[in-house]
């Protein structure tokens, strides 16, 4: 079955307890801390593995958790990490941020086009730190630790979309399984009737020592750039080739089409689905030319479709009729039955990818690293908060990293809570709390907690050398 996309939900890890310990051992009567550090939950990782063809894998089961660390102990034991969970996608896998909700998706988070290529989708917890790393010049013996970060979790949206170097377009019955299975070793069905073909077929040609991949795609009909026929299931595999082969049945098929016509229509829903493979290199191939049926008007169909390339080449260069044009001029007649100008074609278009495979690598060096970017993304939130003021007084703060310190705070630890208070500070709560109006006696709210603001509270600076 061939699924290319499926919305899953992913969670992290969450990070150990740090280990609140002192060192106690014969003729040594004061030890001093020795709790070892929580270890870090396990990460979502998404893999590009070239041996995957489908995401059917994640039809039935939406749902993938890795696991905690473990916490730490005493003698500076650490504990163990989690182990990753890596889920394997198709090579082509764009993933996005989903929300179950509304069924709304977001931003794009990666696009594994590289087979190997990784992408942590959700981070496991950091792992408590042990009283060690608490220890100042004034406070020898903390008596607390930290508890365990949560691990993230999310929705996501993986989306496979076809890495192909070439596309063949057309209405139904344009004979485009009949070319790929001309062209390549593919076996796509070939019937005479629309919509045989229901799903992508993939297929290798090769030209001399030069090969491609080659991908036939479900025909289109008027309308498709606004899903009618499953315009959009089919139109997004076109969005990664390099080249789009339009091939047109110039008998018009059993419903007796005009060609041209069918050739405009096509052209239009390229153009209105996403404006940017308007200027795609494309490549005009006029099929079924062993057609003897009136003979006189296939020919007449191949001057007038010749005439509208010419003309349409002229247009996609800026009307410079000697200037270079994505739409190749020429009009290659083939027959995919008896395998006429087939072998010209490949040749032609083995040349044509070849030099856009040479662009391609010279544009991928100043390429994006989804990877750096999405970190950076997600630790500039992550060191985000808001304060808002509810109807009812109290003030509510939100943001990943200040709801994290609360998460590993255990409130019944009066140092763990003067530790807190300690890091409030050095984020700018306080300052944040007052700006927005806060009283002392207010009721604060972060992570479900609630504390009572007092802007005078004198808290005892001892953790002011700690760098956190």
């Amino acid at each position: 079955m061939f699924i290319d996309k499926v919305h899953i939900n992913v969670k992290a890890g969450a990070g150990g307890a740090g280990c609140m310990s002192f060192r106690r051992e014969a003729h040594v009567p004061k030890g001093g801390p020795d709790g070892g550090d929580g270890g870090h939950g396990g990460n979502v990782v998404l893999e590009a593995d070239a041996a995957v063809s489908t995401l059917i894998d994640y039809r039935f089961k939406h749902h993938f958790k890795a696991r905690r660390g473990t916490h730490g102990k005493g003698s500076r034991m650490h504990g163990a990490n989690g182990e990753d969970i890596v889920l394997k996608v198709p090579v082509g896998t764009v993933v996005r941020s989903y929300d179950d909700e509304s069924g709304q998706t977001g931003e794009v988070l990666a696009d594994l086009v590289r087979d190997g290529q990784r992408f942590t989708v959700a981070r496991g917890g950091r792992g408590g730190r042990g009283n060690t790393h608490f220890v100042t010049s004034t406070r020898r013996a903390p008596a607390f630790a930290e508890l365990g970060e949560p691990g993230d979790e999310l929705s996501v949206e993986l989306e496979m979309k076809l890495l192909a170097d070439v596309a063949l377009v057309g209405v139904p019955s344009a004979g485009k399984s009949s070319l790929i299975a001309r062209m390549s070793a593919a076996k796509p069905k070939i019937a005479d009737y629309p919509f045989t073909t229901l799903a992508p077929n993939l297929g290798v040609a090769t030209s001399g020592d030069d090969s491609f991949v080659i991908a036939d795609v479900p025909g289109l009909i008027e309308g498709a750039h606004e899903g009618r026929g499953l315009g959009h299931e089919f139109l997004r595999h076109i969005e990664r080739t390099a080249l789009i082969v339009h091939v047109v049945d110039m008998t018009g098929g059993y419903e007796g089409r005009d060609p041209l016509e069918d050739y405009r229509i096509i052209n239009e829903e390229l153009k209105r689905y996403a404006a940017e493979l308007d200027a795609r290199p494309r490549v005009v191939v006029a099929n079924k030319m062993d057609a003897v049926r009136n003979d006189e008007a296939l020919q007449e169909g191949v001057r007038r479709l010749e005439a509208q390339l010419k003309q349409d080449s002229i247009a996609a260069a800026g009307g410079d009729e000697f200037a270079s044009s994505p739409l190749d001029p020429k009009l290659y007649q083939v027959s995919a039955l008896t395998g006429e100008g087939v072998d010209a074609l490949k040749a032609a278009l083995a040349t044509k990818v070849k030099h856009l495979r040479e662009e391609a690598r010279a544009e991928a060096a100043d390429a994006q690293d989804f990877e750096k970017v999405w970190e950076l993304k997600r630790d500039a939130r992550d060191h985000a908060f808001t304060v808002q003021r509810e109807e009812n007084g109290t003030f509510s703060v939100s943001g990943t990293r200040i709801e994290r310190m609360v998460l590993q705070t255990d409130q019944d630890n009066e140092e763990a809570v003067t530790f807190l208070q300690h890091r409030f500070r050095r984020i700018g709560l306080d300052d944040a709390l007052r700006d927005a109006g806060a009283r002392d006696g207010d009721e604060v709210v972060i992570a479900g907690l609630c504390f009572e603001y007092e802007s005078g509270l004198a808290v005892d600076d001892v953790y002011a050398e700690l760098d956190f």
